[in-house]
C-alpha cells in the first residue's frame, strides 16, 4: 500500500505530477485551482525532483511555456479554471497541431464569461470538441474523486506520451476543493534521456536540424499532417476508451454522468432502486475518446438515458449521438454554479422518463 494521506483534489494533483516525475509546471492563479500552484510552491519540488516552477505573468504566458518545455521531451504541465483554459486555447491547439505531449488541468467553475467561482461542467464542449481552431482532440479524463484527481496525474502523461498529444484533467469545484483520503504511489525518477527523433535537443553535427511546428504554408503538406492526426485519434478511441458502470446489468434506464455528477448519481441509483426503478449509471472516465460504442448497446435494451450535468446540456449531444435514435435521451442539469442533489435528480429522472 502506498502513502494516505487526508487531502484536497488540488493538492493530490499537484503532488501526483511531482511524483510522476513531472520537470516542469507553470501556471497563473485562479479559483478554485489555487491550490494547485500553493501546493507545489510550499513542496518546494526543485528541492524534492528538480522539477522547475514557476507563475508565469499570465496565462498564456504559461501555456506558451508549456510548448517549449514540451517540445525538449520535458513533461510539463500547467492547471487553470475555466476563464484561464479559454485564454490557453490558441496554445492548446497549438501543442496538438505540433504534437507534444503535455498535461492540462482544468478545474471547472461556473460561466459564460468570468461567471462565478462555483463548480460547474460547462466545459464539456470545449474540452472535448477542441476548444482553439483547427482539427484536433486532446485526451480528457473525468476524475470523480481526489483519488483519481491523484492517478490521473500519472495517467494523464503516460497518455500524453504514448500519444504525443496533450491530455486534459477535466476537474471541477467540488473534486478541486473537497478533501478525501489519498493513495499516493511511490516517487517515479524523471526521464534523464530525451533521444526521440522529434525533440528539440540542441543541434549536433550527425544530424538533421529539427524542426517542432503546427505551421505549414503549403495546403497539400497541411492536409497530409491532418490525416495523420485523425488516424492517431481513431487509435485513441479504438484501444483508450474507459467508463464505469453502477447497477446497469438488470437496468431498464442510465443515467449518463461524469465527475462529480456521478458521484451525486450513484446515491440516486440507490434512492430510485429502493423505489422499485431499475436505474443504472454509466460514468465515462474518458471523455475524448467517449464510450459512444457501451452506449450503443446498452440503447438495443434500454427504455431511455438521462445526461445528469451541471450544465445548460453539452455531454447530452454525445449521448444521443451514441444512441442514434433507438430509444429516448433526456438531459437534467443545474448551472451558474448550483450543485445538484440525488432527490433532484430522481425527480428529473422521474419526469423525464420514467413511465
Amino acid at each position: 500500500m502506498g502513502e494516505l494521506k487526508l487531502m484536497k483534489g488540488n493538492e493530490a494533483v499537484a503532488e501526483a505530477a511531482i511524483r510522476a516525475g513531472a520537470d516542469a509546471y507553470f501556471g497563473y492563479p485562479i479559483t478554485p485551482q489555487s491550490e494547485v500552484m500553493e501546493y507545489l510552491a510550499l513542496q518546494q519540488p526543485h528541492k524534492r525532483t528538480g522539477m522547475v516552477l514557476l507563475q508565469a505573468e499570465s496565462e498564456i504566458a504559461a501555456i506558451n511555456m508549456v510548448y517549449g518545455a514540451a517540445s525538449t521531451g520535458k513533461r510539463a504541465m500547467t492547471s487553470s479554471s475555466s476563464p484561464g483554459i479559454s485564454l490557453k486555447q490558441e496554445g492548446i491547439s497549438y501543442l496538438a497541431g505540433a504534437e507534444l505531449p503535455c498535461l492540462i488541468l482544468n478545474v471547472v467553475r461556473g460561466g459564460p464569461g468570468l461567471g462565478t467561482i462555483q463548480p460547474s461542467q460547462a466545459d464539456y464542449f470545449q474540452s472535448t470538441k477542441g476548444g482553439g481552431h483547427g482539427d484536433y482532440h486532446l485526451i480528457v479524463l473525468a476524475p470523480s474523486s481526489v483519488q483519481e484527481m491523484a492517478d490521473f496525474a500519472k495517467l494523464g502523461f503516460e497518455l500524453a506520451e504514448k500519444y504525443r498529444n496533450p491530455a486534459m484533467i477535466l476537474s471541477d469545484g467540488v473534486i478541486g476543493q473537497m478533501m478525501e483520503k489519498v493513495e499516493l504511489f511511490e516517487q517515479q525518477p524523471r526521464k534523464s534521456e530525451f533521444n526521440e527523433d522529434w525533440m528539440l535537443t540542441g543541434k549536433t553535427a550527425d544530424r538533421k536540424k529539427r524542426v517542432v511546428t503546427s505551421l505549414d504554408l503549403e495546403p497539400t503538406k497541411m492536409e497530409k499532417h491532418n490525416l495523420a492526426l485523425i488516424e492517431k485519434y481513431r487509435a485513441m478511441e479504438e484501444n483508450e476508451v474507459r467508463y464505469e458502470e453502477i447497477a446497469c446489468e438488470d437496468a431498464e434506464y442510465i443515467m449518463v454522468a461524469y465527475g462529480s455528477s456521478a458521484r451525486i448519481c450513484q446515491k440516486t441509483v440507490q434512492m430510485a432502486r429502493e423505489d422499485g426503478i431499475k436505474v443504472g449509471l454509466l460514468r465515462p472516465i474518458t471523455l475524448f475518446p467517449f464510450p459512444k460504442k457501451r452506449i450503443a448497446e446498452l440503447a438495443n435494451r434500454v427504455k431511455g438515458f438521462l445526461s445528469v450535468e451541471m450544465s445548460s446540456g453539452q455531454m447530452v449531444e454525445d449521448v444521443k449521438l451514441a444512441v442514434n435514435g433507438k430509444t429516448k435521451v433526456e438531459h437534467y442539469g443545474r448551472m451558474g454554479g448550483m450543485i445538484h442533489s440525488p432527490e433532484q435528480v430522481l425527480c428529473g429522472l422521474n419526469e423525464f422518463l420514467v413511465d
